[in-house]
């Protein structure tokens, strides 16, 4: 296959995008793991009214 500049660059942005979800989901699951004890009480917010 031939392999241009442009190819090469396409193929960058692919990777830096799939690279970029995988930080923020590994972020996301520490988070969420730091703050499981913590939260919402039976859908009520921290002022004690619903939604």
């Amino acid at each position: 296959m031939y392999m241009d500049a442009v190819v090469i660059a396409g193929i960058l942005t692919v990777l830096l995008i799939l690279a970029f979800f995988v930080g923020v989901g590994i972020f996301v699951m520490k988070d969420a793991k730091r703050h499981s004890g913590k939260g919402l009480k039976g859908g009520t917010h921290q002022s004690g009214k619903t939604v």
